[in-house]
């Protein structure tokens, strides 16, 4: 795209510069009297013409000069190698069309002495050739500027697409020492409840193992594993858990970062369920607002505490979510009255 740009400008003004050229000389003709308006037109179109093409001529054979625009001398010095040819080449090709044409038309093409010619030609051609190579150099330098900052995007989605990786990769042993920590307890009390449990993390290391392939997920699927994993929990602590899920069908396809569901419910088990006798009410809410997702893990014991130095667990998911949305994602953790904590994450989506 930016070289399909450079070169749609560069032609744009290259036609403006001998448009203007041709209403000049045409002006100057008139304001001194002459009638035939064809002459002007062909002064500047001949010029036009033959200019254009030593330019071709010069773009085929030094397009390898391009890489070295960084080096803006480098660059002039090796263009300066073809003004010869505009010096020994523009100026017979042009009067040799000027006389044909004239002489097509049956008159006669007078002009100063050669050698006035080729100096005044070489002089102008000069300038000209100065003023071809300042604009180029100027598109030449946008395009690889343009060219530098794709590569620097490219960079840094896979920068952010390894970080993420990284810190997906991250929460799977911590998840997997807690699961296991859960059937090991289950193991003293009742061995076919540990087998059951077994099976149900079965399912919960499949599901993280097919989401921890990729960045983000989808909210069913990331639905899956936290209702596996809550299953598995709410084993451990029978009696002392009371889930409650309330789900927009609408959300359902919505992409939030991989495995983030199920940490936000870890952390709800880990310092809250597992902390307290009486039984915790634990509500998961995934609703559209606007153009965006709100996704809501609370319980009704929690108590908010050291706000400013989040867990591992929050600071991983912000973390992920400022890499995929910036600022248009947060993660908020919320004191409720008279007890509990809300943990809500907001991230945009294409509802």
């Amino acid at each position: 795209m930016p070289t399909n740009r450079s070169l749609f400008v560069a032609t744009i003004a290259w036609v403006l510069f001998w448009t203007l050229m041709v209403l000049v000389a045409l002006e100057d003709y008139r304001r001194d009297g002459g009638a035939a308006l064809w002459q002007p037109v062909l002064w500047e179109t001949s010029s036009a013409v033959v200019a254009t093409i030593l330019f071709l001529v010069q773009r085929r054979f030094s397009a390898g000069d391009d890489a070295l625009v960084a080096t803006p001398r480098r660059w002039f010095l090796r263009q300066l190698r073809w003004l010869p040819l505009y010096w020994f080449g523009f100026t017979p090709i042009v009067f040799a069309i000027r006389h044909a044409i004239y002489a097509m038309a049956g008159a006669s093409y007078d002009h100063e002495p050669w050698s006035e010619v080729f100096v005044y030609e070489a002089l102008k051609i000069s300038v000209f050739f100065g003023l071809f190579m300042t604009i180029g150099f100027g598109l030449l330098s946008y395009r690889e500027m343009m060219k530098e900052k794709v590569r620097a995007e490219q960079a840094g989605a896979l920068l952010r697409e390894a970080q993420l990786e990284r810190l997906t990769r991250q929460m799977q042993p911590h998840f997997l020492f807690n699961a296991l920590n859960t059937i090991s307890s289950l193991m003293h009390t009742d061995v076919a409840r540990a087998d059951a449990t077994l099976v149900r993390l079965a399912d919960v290391l499949r599901a993280t193992l097919a989401l921890g392939e990729r960045p983000q997920a989808r909210l069913r699927d990331e639905l899956r594993l936290a209702q596996c994993y809550a299953a598995v929990m709410a084993e451990r602590f029978e009696g002392r858990v009371m889930l409650d899920w309330h789900i927009d069908p609408a959300a359902l396809d919505v992409m939030l970062p991989a495995i983030s569901l199920q940490p936000l419910l870890e952390n709800v088990f880990k310092h809250t369920v597992g902390r307290r006798r009486e039984a915790t009410a634990i509500r998961i809410v995934a609703v559209i607002d606007g153009d965006a997702m709100v996704v809501q893990v609370e319980d009704d014991g929690g108590v908010l505490e050291h706000t400013d130095t989040p867990g591992i667990t929050v600071a991983n998911l912000r973390t992920r979510l400022a890499a995929l949305h910036g600022e248009d994602a947060r993660l908020d953790l919320i004191a409720l009255a008279p007890a509990g904590v809300r943990a809500e994450m907001r991230l945009p989506c294409a509802c």
